[in-house]
């Protein structure tokens, strides 16, 4: 880890990302849809609303759920 980076735990496995991003933009940087992820964050599920406002923070233990279409 780099003074660059922070760590978080992401769906279980740790995870270096730039300091200072939002819930939303981590899940841009992982070119992710917000409107197709749930977020857990600490053992608390956000609501889509709150992604643009919630910050990620070192050590934080965050669990994505993608939704894909299909039939």
């Amino acid at each position: 880890m780099s003074e660059e980076t922070i760590r978080v735990r992401l769906n279980g496995e740790d995870r270096d990302i730039a300091p200072g991003m939002t819930v939303r933009e981590l899940l841009e940087s992982l070119e992710l849809r917000p409107e197709l992820v749930v977020v857990e964050r600490n053992r608390e599920i956000l609501t889509r609303d709150r992604y643009p406002e919630v910050p990620v923070h070192a050590g934080d233990v965050l669990e994505l759920v993608h939704f894909v279409g299909g039939g």
